[in-house]
């Protein structure tokens, strides 16, 4: 799939990507991991890779939305650095997600909902400014925020009462 790059810098296409990103959230949440979806697009528009929370299925603490989808983008273009790139995920990025994010040197973060326990991009800790890192990135929160915190809230609750 691919986005125009003059649309890409709109709300309307930091929506559509986030409803990709929430679809990622919905397939993680059917297989019962934590529904946390991500897309990295390029600087073109074109999408990178894109996918979902696999800790559970892969028995691995780090396989998180971003992790994955920087791994799957890096092997695509066969660089670790994701130069001129944007990271939609429905979550605001953990510590670890937040500095692989800034190792991979992508430019801006789009995240739909605040992580008040975990978040690496605002709410506990704010990474993408630190100035003692090499890589700062541009940050957007709130996309689609009601859908993005209604999957994480609807998963623990079901979770909680079964």
């Amino acid at each position: 799939m691919k986005f125009d790059k003059a649309v890409v810098d709109t709300l309307l296409a930091h929506d559509i990507v986030m409803d990709q990103a929430l679809s990622e959230a919905s397939a993680a949440f059917h297989a019962e991991e934590v529904p946390v979806g991500a897309v990295l697009l390029s600087e073109s528009g074109m999408v990178m890779a894109a996918t979902h929370n696999q800790t559970i299925s892969l028995s691995d603490p780090t396989a998180h939305a971003e992790i994955l989808t920087l791994r799957l983008a890096g092997k695509l273009i066969q660089n670790y650095r994701l130069l001129n790139t944007t990271l939609y995920v429905t979550v605001e990025p953990c510590m670890m997600c937040m500095g692989a994010i800034i190792h991979a040197r992508v430019s801006r973060l789009v995240y739909g909902t605040r992580d008040p326990r975990w978040g690496a991009a605002g709410s506990l800790y704010d990474l993408s400014t630190d100035n003692r890192l090499n890589h700062r990135l541009e940050v957007i929160s709130g996309v689609r925020e009601t859908e993005c915190r209604g999957i994480l809230q609807r998963f623990f609750r079901e979770r909680r009462y079964s």
